[in-house]
């Protein structure tokens, strides 16, 4: 009979590639897992993990396994969706883990909508980057990501999650008032291929969406400045520092003293957000009515 549990440790081992961090993201201790995953071994009666200089991959019965895996685990969480609702499930606590933005925009008006609509649902939020959060809620750390499109995450039919649409947005040119191009309608993005650039660090989803912008422009943007506080990046623009491109909602209630903020000539680059559960999960009557509220939000 093969362990629930020991799937889940499976799991963590794939994503992470290493049994040290997968240890650290369940809260085990790296020996804990190793004697978890000899188990599973054992209970299977195959060689699941090869270990190497650079990590731990699947051997091919763990790669079969871990397809399992995923829709077991999915599964477990639809049994305990329905047992929750078979409990009724009006009163809970649920962890949202989004970033500065979209807290602003979709999770602190649903939260409101909430105290209204489902007073017994208590939201606790965690800010975390668009990239951040979707790991965190793959560990359990959390119970809704609300994350941003990006190179590497898992797709929309990531078998683990189930995701849920909520806004797009385009980012706009924001340029020093005595730039060149401070008088146009709209900027084209060629035309700063010789500027320096401020921007989010890698990693950070934003960074990919500016830097892939520039490659579709025809160039590698130079980026003199980082920063994952667009205020700090609007900030720097204005004291002469470079141009930037930012995401239409982080300007709002920003200080936009020293810049001009013109829309992108052409196709505009598009920061996606959309909130992810993982698979299973999406009717449990706590999760539910988040996700309902974090859809109305983005709606409105």
């Amino acid at each position: 009979m093969i362990e629930a549990r020991r799937l889940h440790i499976l799991r963590a081992v794939a994503d992470h590639r290493t049994v040290t961090a997968a240890a650290a993201a369940l809260y085990l201790t790296p020996s804990a897992v190793s004697q978890q995953l000899a188990a599973l071994e054992q209970e299977t009666g195959h060689r699941l993990v090869e270990r190497g200089a650079k990590g731990v991959r699947l051997t091919p019965a763990g790669e079969i396994l871990l397809s399992h895996t995923n829709a077991v685990l999915a599964q477990l969480e639809r049994a305990e969706a329905e047992l929750a609702a078979y409990d009724s499930g009006e009163a809970g606590t649920v962890t949202v883990a989004a970033f500065a933005t979209g807290i602003n925009l979709v999770v602190a008006p649903a939260l409101s909508r909430l105290a209204l609509s489902a007073p017994g649902i208590r939201l606790r939020v965690r800010d975390a980057e668009g990239d951040a959060s979707l790991p965190m809620l793959l560990d359990r750390q959390v119970d809704v990501a609300v994350a941003v499109e990006y190179r590497g995450a898992p797709p929309a039919d990531d078998p683990r999650l189930t995701h849920l649409p909520l806004y797009a947005e385009p980012f706009d040119a924001v340029v020093p008032v005595a730039h060149r191009l401070a008088g146009a309608d709209e900027v084209p993005l060629a035309e700063l291929a010789k500027d320096p650039w401020i921007g989010p660090y890698p990693g950070n989803p934003c960074h990919d969406v500016v830097v892939l912008a520039c490659e579709h422009a025809g160039f590698q943007p130079r980026l003199e400045h980082s920063s994952d506080d667009f205020r700090a990046v609007v900030s720097l623009a204005a004291a002469d520092a470079g141009v930037a491109l930012v995401p239409r909602s982080a300007l709002h209630g920003t200080d936009l003293t020293g810049v001009v903020v013109r829309p992108v000539d052409g196709a505009a680059p598009t920061r996606r957000v959309f909130a992810a559960v993982r698979r299973g999960a999406e009717e449990h009557p706590l999760i539910r009515p988040v996700l309902d509220a974090l859809g109305e939000a983005a709606r409105s």
